[in-house]
């Protein structure tokens, strides 16, 4: 009912500006893509939520939900917003298409052939979706892995205190860069905008980097991938909330009804009875019309009979 009540309300310029972002724009839009701003908007009050976290290319549906939603009665409610990291392809990072993003249960091959292929201008710092990735999540998490076996944070000294950084890597260092010998050597880093400076004046050849970033999302997935593995539920969850596109659906066994044969009808019916012997032998009789005559009759009686039988 709210929706409708919302569609009472919202203007058509309305709807079509709060989704600008998140809904393919076109000439002629679909109903559809009019009506998705509202329904996240009541999202917000059908989850009882006090507050809705998304990217920045949600904020025309936060304002959109910020001032719609207290027309209806409905209070509003708290945004907050991300920074977008681009996507493996360049662009926005799309759900729909899996070779824009790593996914939690992409196997190392997987990730091997995604981070390949990925976009990575050598010098591009703008458009690069491998380079944001790492700035936006690698370093801080190697960051979060350091202050934890410091005691400095977190739950307290971890397996791992340096994820992200080699062997041999100077002290404070946050990422290493796995470069050949012949090119000088592996990198390290302590801030990111010192590495972003590097690609830029391409110290660091998009090789490098795929090779580097490809290593940690392997070592940084494997703990999550094996306890899922381990997790019958889990796995459950998944195959029903994502099912396979390419499985052939289960061929469902018909259950064999019976259905009873109409009235004279199969194996139980009785069979009609032969005529009778003497109208047998009125075939053969040489006196045609008293042949015709009597079988008239005794087909006639014939057919009483069958008729009081049945």
């Amino acid at each position: 009912m709210d929706n409708y009540r919302l569609c009472a309300t919202v203007t058509e310029h309305d709807a079509k500006k709060a989704g600008a972002e998140v809904v393919k724009q076109v000439e002629s839009p679909l109903l559809s893509g009019l009506l998705y701003p509202g329904l996240q908007a009541l999202d917000e009050q059908y989850l009882g939520v006090d507050f809705q976290f998304g990217g920045i290319d949600q904020r025309k549906i936060f304002t959109f939900a910020e001032l719609y939603l207290p027309r209806l009665g409905y209070k509003k409610r708290a945004h907050l917003m991300n920074a977008m990291v681009p996507g493996l392809a360049g662009g926005k990072m799309s759900s729909s298409d899996p070779n824009s993003k790593i996914d939690f249960l992409d196997g190392p091959d997987v990730i091997k052939r995604k981070v390949k292929a990925a976009f990575c201008e050598e010098g591009n710092v703008d458009e690069n979706g491998l380079l944001a990735f790492t700035g936006a999540v690698l370093f801080p998490l190697s960051q979060l892995k350091i202050d934890q076996s410091k005691g400095l944070e977190g739950l307290g000294i971890s397996a791992d205190p340096k994820p992200f950084a080699s062997e041999n890597a100077p002290e404070g260092t946050v990422f290493t860069v796995d470069r050949g010998e012949k090119y000088g050597g592996p990198l390290h880093y302590t801030k990111f905008d010192d590495m972003k400076n590097d690609f830029a004046s391409k110290a660091i050849h998009p090789g490098d980097l795929k090779k580097t970033v490809t290593a940690a999302l392997t070592r940084l997935l494997a703990p999550i991938q094996k306890a899922f593995q381990e997790d019958e539920d889990w796995k459950a969850i998944e195959k029903l909330a994502y099912p396979d596109p390419n499985a052939k659906p289960e061929k469902k066994k018909k259950e064999k009804v019976y259905h009873p044969p109409p009235p004279g009808k199969g194996k139980n019916a009785r069979l009609p009875r032969k005529l009778p012997t003497q109208l047998r032998r009125l075939q053969q009789d040489p006196h045609k019309e008293t042949q015709k005559r009597r079988m008239h009759e005794m087909e006639k009686k014939h057919v009483s009979d069958r008729i009081v039988f049945l």
